[in-house]
């Protein structure tokens, strides 16, 4: 498998706690958060990883290398200005040589079956599938609303909650996409949201797109409690364990 990690934000949300190196760099028990990503990666048979990079990107090249460490491959592809992340997909396309790719949020740390969303996204021809998170509370974040065949229909949704304000359970993105090389050829270059401007465009289009959820451990680390959070469960040795 191929995989590209999106590594370009500013993590200005977490600046308090890492001011000094890129987002996904930042320090979990002695190893930066990344080396945990990559090397779940590496464990599920990802082969080629390319670093989309961007603000001090140079750091996480001077700790991957060529990734011989971790037992894959990794090209490094760079942006002059923040490309957004459609814009660094579109960006990392000269590196990619298969015709399904992994895509990943560089600071989200999502435990599920990689090559089960591969088969998929294989099996139903589609030309993107998106890893979906189960939550107790959506609240905080744009749901994903699909049909019986897990087709997606609405992207985003905003959900309020309800008049006894109680946690309403849902389905997220969970920051893993696996896309068909033909359906990055057509992200136009330049800055472009794959969550605000791409996903929404191509089910406008009516476009195939399809979201497989899965329960396994999430945690994205960009804000202060959730990287604290995950520290924690790093040091308890509690990452196998599902947290919501």
């Amino acid at each position: 498998m191929e995989a590209i990690l999106l590594c370009g934000g500013l993590g200005t949300r977490l600046r308090s706690v890492v001011s000094d190196r890129p987002k996904p760099m930042a320090d979990i028990a002695g190893k930066p958060f990344l080396h945990y990503l990559v090397k779940m990666l590496s464990e599920s048979g990802v082969k080629h990883l390319i670093f989309a990079l961007g603000y001090m990107g140079e750091q996480i090249e001077a700790y991957f290398k060529s990734g011989e460490e971790y037992g894959l491959s990794i090209s490094y592809s760079y942006e002059e200005s923040p490309l957004g992340t459609g814009g660094a997909i579109r960006n990392a396309l000269s590196h990619v040589s298969a015709e399904n790719v992994l895509v990943l949020n560089a600071d989200t740390y999502f435990h599920t079956d990689y090559e089960n969303l591969l088969a998929e996204q294989l099996k139903n021809q589609a030309v993107m599938t998106i890893a979906s998170r189960k939550i107790k509370d959506i609240s905080r974040y744009g749901a994903i609303l699909k049909d019986e065949t897990g087709r997606i229909l609405r992207w985003n949704e905003k959900m309020s909650l309800n008049e006894e304000k109680s946690p309403k359970p849902g389905e997220i993105n969970g920051g893993i996409y696996v896309m068909k090389k033909s359906l990055i050829e057509k992200i136009p270059e330049g800055k472009q949201s794959l969550e605000n401007d791409c996903i929404p465009a191509w089910l406008e289009d009516g476009v195939y797109l399809q979201a497989l959820p899965s329960d396994g451990y999430f945690m994205d680390i960009g804000i202060p409690e959730d990287y604290a959070q995950f520290r924690k469960d790093i040091e308890n040795g509690t990452m196998n364990e599902e947290v919501s």
